[in-house]
């Protein structure tokens, strides 16, 4: 084996000894890894596939982590890839850990389709930048305004197990913020945030003082952009942008709608939503002016 090739079992010790195994993370770099075995090979998609009989948009979106990947096609890339029988036997040992269920699938009954993948991608990430229009993020959300969130719409009384377990996969999430490394996170939020009461008064005065206590830990940076930013441009919905600690991982966005969401690792996409959030910047108060902003929304709610 080339000295100057890459490592044919991938570094994955950061995600098999995380608190929580997540089977979305390791997946991302496993298949990272497939690619940079593919260029260190001197082989392109179309080459690759061309020997397995296979397109080049499978070899493509097995790279990219956006499929589960199968162990047959695994072995027969890392067998063309000039891999050994111990080196294959190791990468398909982690294949199989790959699919195995990430702790969210506890919550499957209420968690939807399109959003399950975003929890292990969210878990994984070392950086989190995102922008909310109308609500406090689901990470700084208290448990009472969680749920008052997820109980919007909600009519029947059967509903109440629902919004019970959407609310404890709301605050599961967040135990990532509490983790030995936690990710960075920065929040832009838009005043209305803080103005929009979904809640009684006493649930939102809680909310901002909560708010204004995480605002304030060493990873969390949460800056509020004022009705009166001028030449703000933003994307007009929330947007969450992630980026990951193995530098062979994409940048991924995350675009959620109503009823489904739309995942972005292209470079020209992720690019054009990091300059939004940069832009940003210009429009959003400092560090310490947003946090005597929220504390004033809360003293108005008090």
């Amino acid at each position: 084996m080339s000295v100057a090739q890459p490592d044919r079992v991938p570094r994955v010790e950061q995600y098999l000894s995380a608190p929580r195994h997540n089977p979305t993370a390791l997946r991302l770099v496993l298949a990272s890894q497939l690619r940079r075995l593919r260029v260190a090979a001197g082989m392109s998609p179309i080459s690759a596939g061309d020997k397995l009989r296979c397109s080049d948009s499978k070899i493509s979106r097995l790279e990219r982590g956006v499929v589960q990947l199968k162990e047959r096609d695994v072995a027969d890339l890392l067998g063309l890839y000039g891999a050994d029988a111990d080196e294959i036997a190791e990468f398909l040992a982690l294949v199989r850990r790959s699919k195995e269920s990430g702790w969210w699938q506890q919550f499957e009954d209420v968690l939807p389709k399109w959003f399950d993948k975003f929890i292990g991608l969210q878990e994984a990430a070392s950086f989190i930048r995102t922008y909310e229009v109308l609500l406090v993020p689901g990470l700084l959300q208290t448990p009472e305004y969680a749920r008052a969130v997820a109980a919007t719409g909600s009519r029947l009384a059967e509903d109440q197990h629902v919004v019970d377990r959407r609310v404890a996969l709301r605050l599961a999430r967040q135990e990532l913020l509490n983790y030995p490394n936690p990710p960075k996170l920065w929040v832009f939020l838009e005043e209305a945030v803080l103005y929009r009461q979904v809640a009684e008064q006493k649930v939102m005065c809680t909310q901002m003082w909560h708010l204004a206590d995480m605002a304030q830990r060493p990873n969390i940076q949460v800056q509020i952009i004022p009705f009166a930013a001028s030449e703000c441009v933003t994307s007009g919905f929330p947007l969450t942008y992630l980026r990951f600690a193995p530098q062979s991982l994409p940048d991924i966005v995350y675009l959620e709608h109503v009823r489904d969401a739309v995942y972005l690792d292209k470079k020209e996409d992720t690019e054009h939503y990091r300059s939004i959030l940069d832009g940003l910047l210009n429009s959003a108060e400092s560090r310490t002016a947003s946090l005597q902003r929220i504390r004033d929304a809360a003293a108005r709610y008090s």
